[in-house]
Formats: C-alpha cells, sequence, structure tokens
C-alpha cells in the first residue's frame, strides 16, 4: 500500500505539470503566442485520453495471457520510464513544436499506467476497496500539490530543463515502486456471503 501511494504520487506530481504549467512553459519558455501555446497545450490531454484507454486495453490484455501481476504491474512500469525518457528529451528539444509533442508523448506514456493504479485498488482492497483507492489517489494529490510550487521553484533557480529533470526522476522511481506492487495479495479478507436463509428453515420430518 505505501509503494502503490508513492507511486501514485509520483504520477500526480508528473501529471499536474501539464495541468498546471504546461500552458505558460509553452508560453514563457518557448516563446509562443497565446494562441499557439493554446493550441499546444490542447495536445497532452489528447495523448492523454488516447493513452488511459489504451493502457486500459493494455492492463486486462496482459492480466488474461500472463497473470494478474503482469497485468497490473508491466503497463505501469513501462509507461512510467517512457514517460521519465520522453521528459528528459522533450525539455531539451530545440525547437517549440518538437518539445510539445515529446513532452505530451511523455504525459501520455504516464497515462498508460492509469488504469492499472484503480484497478490494484480493487485488486488488494477487496471489501475495502473504497479506502484503499482514497488513500492511493490522495498520494497523487498531494503530488500536484507538490509540483504546483515546487516545479516553478525549481524552474526559476536552474531552468525549465531541471524542472523537468525532477519529474522525470519521480516517475522512474514511481515505476520501480511498482515492482513490489502484488495485486494478488489482498489486505483484507474477502467478504463473507451470507448462508440462504432457506438453508435455516427447519425441515419437516
Amino acid at each position: 500500500m505505501i509503494l502503490l501511494t508513492f507511486s501514485c504520487f509520483c504520477f500526480g506530481y508528473v501529471a499536474w505539470i501539464f495541468l498546471g504549467w504546461f500552458f505558460l512553459y509553452m508560453a514563457q519558455v518557448r516563446h509562443l503566442d497565446m494562441k499557439a501555446s493554446a493550441l499546444y497545450s490542447m495536445i497532452p490531454f489528447a495523448a492523454m485520453t488516447t493513452f488511459c484507454l489504451i493502457g486500459g486495453v493494455l492492463c486486462d490484455g496482459v492480466a488474461r495471457r500472463y497473470g494478474l501481476r503482469a497485468g497490473r504491474v508491466a503497463p505501469s512500469f513501462v509507461g512510467l520510464i517512457l514517460c521519465g525518457g520522453l521528459l528528459i528529451a522533450g525539455s531539451r528539444a530545440t525547437s517549440a513544436s518538437l518539445a510539445a509533442w515529446t513532452l505530451a508523448a511523455g504525459v501520455g506514456a504516464l497515462y498508460i499506467s492509469q488504469s492499472s493504479y484503480w484497478s490494484v485498488t480493487a485488486d488488494i482492497g477487496g471489501r475495502n476497496a473504497g479506502i484503499v483507492s482514497s488513500i492511493m489517489n490522495t498520494g497523487a494529490q498531494v503530488g500536484g500539490a507538490v509540483t504546483t510550487t515546487l516545479t516553478p521553484w525549481i524552474a526559476e533557480r536552474f531552468g525549465w530543463s531541471a524542472g523537468f529533470l525532477a519529474a522525470a526522476l519521480l516517475a522512474f522511481a514511481g515505476a520501480f515502486a511498482w515492482l513490489g506492487v502484488n495485486p494478488e495479495i489482498q489486505l483484507s479478507a474477502p467478504a463473507q456471503l451470507p448462508e440462504p436463509a432457506i438453508d435455516k428453515i427447519p425441515q419437516a420430518h
């Protein structure tokens, strides 16, 4: 549970760079006008939507073929590793358009893992899946809160490449945290179904 929540913290940190700062990054750092910045800022959201759906298909498809743990862990691990690499590459791209597309690919790779986070809370949570998912999601919200203040602080002092590098390192950390998550082990015992009432009716002799 700790590793899952930490990984979700990393997910939230990276995601909120795009939700909160990508438009300003394209306008102020890549020196695009407002219209161009708005257009380029649509690309990450399109990538999030597309790869979120792809991630869900991968999650279930790999689980059916190779087992539950592989289905939950593999897409998340690969997606977060790709995300980190693309964030580093995109922040160092020479042109604004190349940066936008590469960074969008990075957040798309990040969202491959999203369905695994929510699926695994149902896997391990059992009858307490609501509590487990809320704890995990708290990690993401804390990550988002941290990135809204820490990212501009890093960017102001060390440059935006450093800001994206910090996010990439957290993406890598979140990926390796997934290796310690086992969806086949529930945190609570499965709920016992009540005995059918008919079984409790005395039989006539």
